[in-house]
């Protein structure tokens, strides 16, 4: 299947969402799945210096928000406000995905992804995961690769 006007290849898997807010919706999803935890990638919106940066790491993993900071030159990294995260991204939480957001944000995505054949992010809802390349999902969202993902 191919991604809109980029021509990209793609797959979409749909899968069941049990249970409600403050769930793990990443491992939920490759548990579902029956994917490798480090294949699939959850996106997380976090404020460095004030402006809002995604960070995209195994859901395996947690966001090294010092790392993040450092990936994109600047000093201090919180995570962002939930509600703020969907807003600038039109997304809700746990269905944020790194593609298509309302608001493009500089995004980098952690540097494991390019020892991997293929990855899964959300597709913008719960329920609903997209698998790609590495090679694209780095070029579709315009990232930067670093280590940023801490266990």
């Amino acid at each position: 299947m191919a991604a809109g006007r980029t021509k990209t290849t793609y797959t979409l898997h749909p899968y069941e969402v049990e249970g409600g807010e403050g769930r793990s919706y990443g491992t939920d999803a490759a548990d579902a799945l029956g994917v490798p935890h480090e294949r699939v990638f959850k996106t997380l919106v976090a404020e460095v210096d004030g402006t809002l940066i995604v960070g995209v790491v195994p859901v395996s993993t947690t966001l090294d928000l010092k790392a993040l900071a450092a990936a994109v030159g600047g000093k201090k990294a919180v995570m962002a406000d939930p509600a703020r995260a969907e807003k600038a991204t039109g997304y809700v939480r746990g269905g944020i995905s790194p593609l298509g957001q309302r608001k493009r944000l500089r995004t980098v995505i952690d540097a494991s992804v390019r020892d991997l054949p293929t990855v899964y992010v959300s597709a913008g809802r719960r329920g609903l995961q997209m698998e790609l390349t590495p090679g694209d999902l780095i070029s579709l969202t315009e990232a930067v690769t670093a280590p940023i993902g801490t266990d």
